[in-house]
């Protein structure tokens, strides 16, 4: 299937997990916020949630200050 990843097309298997794209994009241990079709996903959801075709993915790293 086809999802939207910051803007850009990308395919991934069926059933795929938001966890499971973050691990594939290489940020499965960073700290990142990730929005689906407009709706932020919590972390706690992340291994659960699964995309379905067409999902428009947004992924923001959560940077700190001091």
């Amino acid at each position: 299937m086809e999802i939207i990843v910051n803007g850009n097309p990308r395919a991934c298997a069926d059933g795929q997990t938001v966890s499971g794209l973050l691990d594939e994009l290489g940020l499965g241990e960073k700290r990142v916020a990730v929005e689906r079709n407009g709706e932020l996903v919590p972390k706690s959801l992340h291994a659960e949630q699964q995309l379905g075709e067409g999902d428009q993915i947004e992924i923001v790293h959560a940077i700190g200050g001091g």
